[in-house]
């Protein structure tokens, strides 16, 4: 088992480090990234301390680590789904999915390296806002490790919307409405770039439905206020619902929609 992972490791990693000038622009785009949201926190000042006393009023710490937590929401939503487009297109899905190894497996191994990979990218941006623009820290190593743990428990939740959005593909081929809703209602009112308590008192209430909601939230408390695992638990206890409703229910679709495929022969279609 331990050798088909690292075959579905190796062959992502050979393949994402082949387009040179694309891996290496991604680390400039982080670093452009860090530096906006410098100068975006310059202009912001103390207007907003109002909204980040709990986070010691700091915008560009804010924004950064929501900023680099929201990557995994797009690798949760896009990351099986584009495999899946990608083994269409080359026509080698179906000889993937006929073979012996476990459907479970083969979902998992093939998204280990991009979520590996963004985990690297998330701790990228972190060190660049404090190496090269003075990002201000305040975790223990009970918060880092906590902080952690709600990285890991976000990471499997997102895994399941990414299944579930894997199976529009294998069905539909083209057109992927959860990507698109979740990415934008996730942008908009999970506090990525802003406190929830700006937003209207009507559409906070929507927020929660949300696990990126509870994941940045726990994730900041790790990294910026000195958390420990006793301040977590409640994002904790929020985020181990949606995980223990999210990955069946991806695993439940993604079966299915691979059972679809294959009775009406879709499989090989693109």
């Amino acid at each position: 088992m331990l050798s088909k992972i690292w075959a579905f490791i190796k062959r992502d990693a050979l393949q994402a480090v082949s387009y040179k000038m694309g891996f290496v622009g991604q680390f400039f785009g982080i670093f452009f990234g860090v530096a906006t949201f410098f100068f975006i926190s310059k202009v912001v000042g103390t207007g907003a301390a109002q909204y980040l006393t709990k986070y010691r009023g700091d915008y560009f710490a804010f924004a950064i680590v929501g900023m680099a937590f929201n990557s995994f929401l797009g690798v949760g939503l896009s990351s099986l789904a584009g495999i899946i487009r990608r083994e269409q297109l080359q026509g080698t899905l179906e000889a993937m999915l006929v073979t012996r190894t476990p459907l479970s497996l083969i979902i998992f191994s093939s998204a280990l390296w991009n979520f590996g990979f963004t985990s690297f990218r998330v701790l990228v941006y972190v060190l660049t806002g404090y190496f090269l623009f003075g990002m201000n820290l305040n975790f223990s190593l009970e918060g880092l490790l906590a902080g952690l743990l709600i990285l890991l428990v976000t990471l499997l939740s997102f895994m399941g919307i990414g299944m579930i959005s894997a199976s529009f593909i294998l069905i539909f081929k083209e057109g992927n409405p959860l990507d698109f809703l979740m990415g934008a209602s996730s942008g908009l009112l999970g506090g990525v770039f802003y406190p929830i308590a700006v937003l209207p008192l009507w559409l906070q209430p929507f927020s929660k439905i949300l696990p990126i909601t509870y994941g940045i939230e726990g994730f900041r408390k790790a990294l910026l206020v000195r958390a420990t695992f006793q301040d977590i638990l409640p994002e904790l206890s929020v985020l181990t619902i949606f995980l223990v409703i999210l990955l069946p229910l991806g695993l439940i679709s993604f079966s299915y929609a691979v059972k679809y495929a294959k009775k009406e022969g879709t499989l090989v279609h693109y």
